[in-house]
């Protein structure tokens, strides 16, 4: 019995850890305005932690190639990325497990102000978007 009990305990503190997530940075309030490389190319380093992407305003040229580079800092925490908007060529839905990174690439093609955020969700808890895990992204003509 007193096994079982232990069990629930630490079953507790894993659901808690994954549903509020501990954030030991700040959020990053300034534009990362990005211009192509030599290649051509707009690249950005994004981390994701808990319910926070660092830059979380991004501006970029419309019709330039983007890379952005995710890397989830979580301890264990699982993130994704994503941006629905297909009809400025942003359709992203990409998981980034905890401690991983992953690399998008897309071409924006309309000029406008997008959302990208995380959708995660332990259980009934709040998704990690509605506790704040969300960005911009800035299309410039």
């Amino acid at each position: 019995m007193r096994n079982k009990s232990w069990m629930v305990v630490v079953l507790c503190w894993v659901a808690l850890f994954f549903s509020f997530g501990v954030s030991f940075g700040e959020t990053d309030q300034e534009v990362l305005v990005l211009e192509p490389e030599a290649d051509g190319v707009q690249r950005a380093f994004i981390v994701l932690d808990s319910y926070v992407y660092t830059p979380s305003h991004i501006s970029i040229q419309a019709g330039k190639p983007v890379e952005f580079r995710l890397e989830n800092q979580s301890f264990l925490t699982p993130h994704n990325f994503i941006m629905d908007h297909p009809d400025a060529g942003l359709q992203q839905d990409v998981n980034v497990d905890a401690g991983d990174d992953v690399t998008i690439r897309f071409v924006a093609q309309v000029p406008g102000t997008y959302t990208f955020y995380c959708d995660k969700q332990l259980l009934f808890f709040p998704s990690h978007r509605e506790e704040g895990m969300e960005g911009l992204l800035e299309v410039r003509p």
